[in-house]
């Protein structure tokens, strides 16, 4: 029987903590801490208003080669990897694809879709395509990819090699068990160990930037308010009382 391995979990307080913080603020947090570009390239959001926080699961695909991979769609399934990901679902968990940006071979398709959802899983991301896009549309799974094709995951040029292993997905390094954060704006991949302080730099953001949009609705200066000028830091030290965002 085949065999790959599983993921070590994030907390969950983290991932709760991430819900309200979006890929941009987060992305720019990162790249004030040195990781110059978290941002997936490559795959879009296909439904938009959606955004997950989870881990991710990995799958990797390789270009074909006769000596490591024998076509075939239901031949022996389980020696197919793009099914193992999926063994691995828990809820909440995202499942992360390097498909090498191919665009013929449409990694997961409605069945596959469909037991990812009855698994609980938050959502998929691949540097690729899916297929059986009128089907997979009414599961409103959240998702990330570079588009559609109606070929199936080994008709063209690739094969699944590895699961849960270090993947490129995107043009950023995805380590299995990062923290994924999607929205509009698109994919970002959050190193476990940084993630508090991630999350302490960006609530503070989150703020002053909330006070200062508040201002600028106002009429307020530019130069004042964005990003938030030292003159004006007590007055948001006084608005920030009665508006304590993301807290109780």
């Amino acid at each position: 029987m085949t065999h790959t391995p599983d993921i070590t979990r994030p907390p969950k307080e983290l991932i709760e903590a991430l819900r309200e913080i979006g890929a941009a603020t987060v992305s720019g947090t990162l790249g004030h801490m040195g990781f110059r570009n978290p941002h997936m390239v490559g795959p879009v959001p296909q439904n938009h208003g959606k955004s997950i926080v989870g881990p991710a699961l990995t799958l990797q695909f390789l270009p074909q080669r006769p000596d490591l991979f024998t076509e075939g769609e239901y031949a022996d399934p389980e020696t197919q990897l793009h099914r193992h990901v999926l063994y691995h679902v828990r809820e909440g968990d995202v499942v992360v694809v390097d498909a090498r940006g191919d665009m013929s071979s449409g990694v997961f398709g409605d069945m596959m879709s469909t037991y990812f959802k009855g698994r609980g899983g938050a959502g998929i991301v691949i540097d690729g395509c899916m297929r059986d896009r009128p089907n997979v549309e009414k599961l409103d799974l959240p998702l990330w990819l570079r588009g559609w094709t109606p070929n199936y995951h080994v008709q063209t040029g690739i094969y699944p090699n590895a699961v849960n292993v270090p993947i490129a997905c995107g043009g950023v390094t995805v380590i299995p068990g990062d923290i994924i954060v999607a929205d509009d704006d698109g994919v970002v991949v959050l190193p476990v160990a940084i993630a508090s302080k991630v999350i302490e730099e960006a609530q503070k953001h989150h703020d002053w930037e909330e006070f200062s949009r508040v201002k600028l609705m106002e009429g307020g200066s530019l130069q004042r308010y964005y990003p938030l000028h030292d003159d004006a830091r007590g007055e948001y030290e006084e608005w920030r009382k009665t508006n304590r965002l993301g807290t109780t």
